[in-house]
């Protein structure tokens, strides 16, 4: 809604003085944003004002500006209705100023104000945790701007999925909201998507509880997936593991990454892998190491051999995990090699 030609436009010196006042770093924007400086109308002092209300210092406001100098362009009531809306889920203005100096994006994006409103409602009603919708609001709002139908939509035909895969009605609820704090991304995307990927999972012979299973694990990744994708990369496995169907399965249900990643992301896993002397047959064994990418994969490589571990003839399991299970392995390696064959202080049991 605002004017973006600025050849033809003049610098507002009432802004430009006014953020100035408030020690705003004025090159900053005009490096990222100059065109917020070219608009007739702008409220630096309410907007600021605002801010200091809820708690933010000098310094705060400042840096709240800089990052987001679009804020002036607000008029003083819309940022109100924000505060308003944002306090419907925050334990008060203390938590509320902390967001909006780390999301003050996310804040600041007004436009689509009812349909947030009707949104925070439906995921409280929903039984989702305000600390959880808080998070929703900073780290996904465009899900926010959705009208709340489409957001039930998406959620009643996930319920009726879940129902319909054999899922208890009792564990439903819970089953959705862990799917929904683990990726609220999923309400991006359309029912029919949603009923297209089941679908194709059923189609490749999984069972209704291995589809149940693959939900779970992916975190609804599934959903962002296109069938097509999904039979490119399940083609790859199949050809570079050169295993039947059933095989195949069995391996996706080890390792979903083997579902989710694209081909050129699996490729270029699996030649770091090779290049670093494993077998195929070895990954087969242990498909999650692809989960991993390829510098985590040397870095850790590199860790296990300084302690004199062959990774081709080992298992892969000592690479896999997150960054905690790698030094929970790596330690218990390390306090073996470093564990003397015999005590040399025990004492010695001699018969008589």
């Amino acid at each position: 809604s605002y004017t973006t030609d600025t050849k033809s436009r003049e610098e507002n010196k009432k802004t430009i003085e006014s953020l100035y006042s408030l020690s705003v770093d004025i090159k900053k924007i005009r490096r990222l944003k100059e065109w917020v400086l070219l608009q007739d109308v702008a409220y630096v002092k309410e907007i600021a004002g605002i801010l200091q209300e809820m708690g933010a210092d000098e310094t705060a406001v400042a840096h709240i500006l800089e990052r987001c100098p679009e804020a002036i362009l607000h008029s003083p009531a819309e940022i109100n209705s924000q505060r308003a809306l944002w306090q419907l889920v925050c334990q008060n203005e203390k938590q509320l100023i902390k967001l909006i100096e780390q999301f003050p994006e996310s804040f600041f994006t007004t436009k689509y104000q009812q349909n947030q409103k009707a949104n925070i409602m439906f995921f409280q009603e929903l039984g989702l945790k305000n600390n959880i919708i808080t998070r929703f609001l900073t780290s996904a709002p465009n899900i926010f701007y959705n009208p709340v139908e489409k957001n039930k939509n998406v959620i009643e035909t996930l319920q009726r999925s879940y129902l319909n895969l054999g899922g208890s009605e009792a564990n439903m609820k819970i089953w959705i909201l862990k799917l929904l704090s683990q990726n609220p991304f999923i309400l991006l995307n359309t029912s029919t998507a949603i009923q297209e990927n089941l679908e194709f999972l059923q189609k490749n012979d999984f069972t209704d509880h291995e589809v149940l299973q693959l939900l779970s694990k992916l975190k609804g990744f599934i959903f962002q997936l296109s069938s097509t994708t999904m039979q490119k990369s399940m083609l790859f496995s199949k050809n570079v593991f050169k295993c039947s169907d059933q095989e195949l399965k069995r391996l996706v249900l080890k390792c979903p990454a083997l579902l989710y990643y694209s081909v050129s992301v699996l490729e270029e896993r699996l030649e770091g892998l090779l290049k670093e002397g494993i077998s195929v047959a070895q990954i087969r064994e242990t498909p999650m190491v692809l989960e991993l990418t390829t510098q985590i994969v040397q870095y850790r490589i590199k860790k296990l051999s300084a302690l004199g571990y062959d990774i081709k003839s080992g298992s892969l399991e000592s690479l896999n995990g997150t960054k905690k299970d790698f030094e929970v392995t790596y330690g218990k390696i390390q306090s073996k090699k470093e564990r003397p064959i015999f005590n040399p202080v025990a004492p010695l049991h001699i018969e008589d």
